[in-house]
């Protein structure tokens, strides 16, 4: 389990994360996003004890990293899969991590073959592919059979394989009830991957909650077709509600259900033919979201000067 609580940190006059207060339970993939600049990297470097809070409190399994006799067997951390010396193979540098826990080779051989380096596993990490680094970035994770997994950006530099792969890894971690935690800018695998959302900008909380009620809420309304257009529009009008007309029959709607829309129609006498809801896509209820929380913002400018 992770817990953060009033969690702040602060270099000079910026404040990096300000009063951060989440908890993560096991059992669920739980995603961790927000804009670039909004402390998640902080707060991740925070859990394994790199970076000193300047108040507040960053909990592992109910104790600072910094308090367990053997931190990797509380919570396994993927933050720089390319920090390894190039000339070790992928072997040797597991073997040397693991000694530093009693942890066997055997460990270490079930860890290479976990993650798919069985057969490189004595080759220089210096030749590896970024895919290739990845994988033993998350070998090291595992390492220690922790009972928390922290990764940031997992599937960086895996191809469609490894993203499937590492998709189903975490998933299967989470069902045998251990914590899983990870951070990615990549919306439509999140979507695939978490269950649970931790949303920060600008070193705030701004949402704890699941993907389903998130999507939920930035919901573009219903596509209804019926061939009595004119007759929809009246019963179903109201405070709040915005019909548009896209022709051929087709309304979208906006502030009613689908339940609704049926309801009134059915109470009317008046076919309908498809009603659809409009369902957001991870990605624009996030972007929604957080649109206040952005510091960056890109221009419309072309770099060839000319507007785009």
């Amino acid at each position: 389990m992770i817990e953060v609580a009033n969690l702040t940190k602060r270099y000079g006059a910026k404040t990096a994360v300000d009063g951060l207060t989440f908890s993560i339970k096991p059992g669920t993939v739980t995603g961790f996003l927000g804009p670039n600049g909004a402390g998640k990297s902080t707060t991740m470097r925070m859990l394994v004890g790199l970076d000193a809070p300047t108040s507040g409190t960053a909990k592992v399994n109910g104790k600072p990293y910094a308090q367990h006799k053997a931190p990797l067997r509380e919570i396994g951390v993927l933050l720089e899969a390319r920090a390894v010396h190039p000339g070790r193979s992928a072997r040797d540098h597991l073997i040397a991590i693991g000694a530093t826990h009693g942890i066997t080779t055997r460990r270490v051989d079930q860890v290479l073959d976990m993650v798919g380096l069985t057969d490189v596993a004595k080759r220089r990490v210096g030749n590896f592919s970024l895919g290739m680094g990845q994988r033993l970035g998350i070998a090291v994770a595992l390492l220690g059979d922790p009972r928390t997994v922290m990764l940031d950006e997992p599937v960086n530099g895996l191809d469609p394989d490894g993203i499937k792969w590492i998709r189903q890894l975490l998933k299967g971690l989470a069902a045998e009830g251990r914590t899983v935690f990870i951070s990615s800018h990549l919306m439509s695998e999140m979507a695939l991957t978490a269950e649970h959302l931790i949303v920060v900008g600008r070193g705030r909380l701004i949402a704890d909650v699941s993907v389903a009620d998130l999507i939920e809420s930035a919901a573009r309304g219903v596509h209804v077709r019926t061939s009595q257009v004119s007759a929809l529009v009246r019963v179903l009008n109201g405070d709040g509600v915005k019909i548009t007309s896209v022709g051929g029959g087709v309304l979208d709607v906006v502030g009613r259900s689908t339940e609704d829309i049926a309801t009134r129609a059915l109470a009317a006498g008046i076919p309908l033919y498809e009603l659809t809801p409009q369902r957001a896509s991870l990605e624009e209820a996030y972007m929604e979201l957080t649109q206040e929380s952005v510091e960056y913002h890109g221009g419309t400018t072309s770099a060839f000067g000319e507007a785009a």
